[in-house]
């Protein structure tokens, strides 16, 4: 069981006396979506699925961030999926944040609790279930992978952050530290998907201005973040959406540590045209 805590919606409704202003945003260069608006009414349903609904996160979009999707699922006792991946292309990291699922892949049956990470490369043969009494919720991160000759592809995996030692950022005596679940120097991985973790009081002391696109949700505490111009609040359950390039830095808030789930594609030639290799 993870010994960290990890924000997951809920769903529901806000009553009419709630106003509407709210700290959601969309721009050319990012976008915030904050946790107030995971509602009943802004769900999806996918094909092959049963007693399950996802909050879609992010999609690729022409002209902004285009390698990546992230769907926040919840999936209820006795459901889930046989068929969950209907895309062959498509590789994913799922990330536990509350209650129990079962993850079976090419036979093998996986309990997994707050805190469990999967890889599952193109073509996996897996299912998932919830055979718990309480409702399930993970992030699903699924990107088209990109081939190439002389590499083989990654194999699957599954693991736990609590198993992850976190590797403190230079210069930083570890107020800054990243969980990394996958050998940065493997080029069979085109896609990163890590867990940041800043004390309170610490920072990410310049703006980042990088190729790699983001999808960053907040697990925990709640901070400052630069987000091109702008210095925008955030807190635990609210995502941000980065087009590469968009200049990044941040203040961990307090009282407690500021966490949380970061996507980013690396490892890979810029493309030219449109369409990954097969």
């Amino acid at each position: 069981m993870s010994k960290n805590s990890y924000y997951a919606p809920t769903g529901g409704l806000p009553p009419q006396t709630q106003i509407s202003t709210d700290r959601a945003m969309f721009t050319q260069a990012y976008a915030v979506i904050p946790k107030g608006t995971f509602s009943d009414i802004v769900t999806s349903f996918l094909p092959f699925w049963e007693a399950t609904r996802f909050w879609v996160l992010s999609r690729p979009l022409s002209g902004f961030a285009e390698t990546f999707s992230q769907y926040i699922a919840e999936v209820q006792p006795s459901g889930g999926s046989d068929r969950p991946e209907t895309d062959a292309s498509a590789e994913a990291v799922l990330f536990v944040v509350s209650g129990e699922i079962t993850l079976t892949i090419a036979g093998k049956p996986h309990v997994m609790g707050p805190g469990g990470y999967a890889y599952l490369p193109p073509g996996c043969e897996w299912t998932l279930h919830n055979r718990a009494s309480e409702p399930g919720r993970f992030h699903w991160i699924r990107k088209a992978y990109e081939v190439v000759e002389g590499l083989d592809v990654p194999e699957a995996f599954v693991t736990n952050e609590n198993d992850v030692p976190p590797t403190p950022m230079p210069g930083t005596e570890g107020a800054w530290a990243t969980s990394r679940f996958v050998d940065m120097a493997d080029m069979r991985h085109d896609m990163h998907v890590t867990i940041v973790t800043l004390q309170p009081g610490a920072v990410i002391p310049f703006a980042e201005t990088h190729v790699m696109e983001h999808g960053l949700y907040v697990l925990e505490g709640k901070g400052v973040y630069r987000l091109n111009q702008d210095w925008v609040e955030v807190e635990a359950g609210d995502y941000m959406w980065l087009r590469a390039f968009c200049p990044q830095a941040c203040y961990a808030g307090g009282p407690g540590p500021f966490r949380y789930l970061l996507y980013k594609d690396v490892n890979r030639h810029m493309r030219f045209s449109g369409g990954f290799a097969r």
